[in-house]
């Protein structure tokens, strides 16, 4: 082989090496935080369109608070209560919370990250037809041992117009 066409074929194999390595590397990194929150966030949605409280209250931390539009609640245990009680009236269904922005970390300790948004649903109670709902969220996250948790929520209801 020439000298030329050999440094060519070593500058190629060391491209495709490179790039396959980067590929590979890419694919199995770890989810960033902000990735996680996502998540957090797509399972909330699934847990109220599943109207599954227990689902729900499992993605907040054990001190956590919830502000209805009916007041604050207070724990993990409570939230559950509180959504348990909630569906057994109402039913959400497709319920989804369009964040506005990425989280915003390092706000407070550096473990904790806020994010706030939109948030819509259909509402089915008992008798009667559906009702469309929306309003707007807030809500502050907590990471522990890189697991992210929501330690508050609050949020309102828009009248409709």
């Amino acid at each position: 082989m020439h000298l030329p066409i050999a440094r060519g074929f070593a500058l190629f194999t060391f491209v495709v090496l490179a790039t396959s390595f980067d590929g590979f590397a890419q694919a199995n990194k770890p989810p960033t935080s902000t990735e996680k929150i996502s998540a957090l966030n797509r399972a909330y949605d699934t847990a109220v369109n599943n109207n599954d409280a227990a689902a729900v209250a499992a993605l907040f931390t054990d001190d956590a608070v919830l502000v209805s539009d009916r007041g604050p609640i207070h724990g993990r245990t409570a939230i559950e209560n509180w959504y348990s009680a909630l569906f057994e009236i109402l039913h959400p269904r497709n319920h989804i919370g369009t964040p506005d922005s990425d989280p915003h970390f390092g706000c407070f300790t550096g473990d904790e990250a806020w994010q706030n948004g939109e948030w819509s649903e259909t509402e089915q109670v008992q008798s009667g037809p559906p009702i469309e709902s929306r309003g707007y969220w807030s809500t502050i996250y907590s990471e522990d041992r890189d697991e992210w948790k929501i330690a508050m929520v609050i949020y309102n209801v828009t009248p409709t117009k």
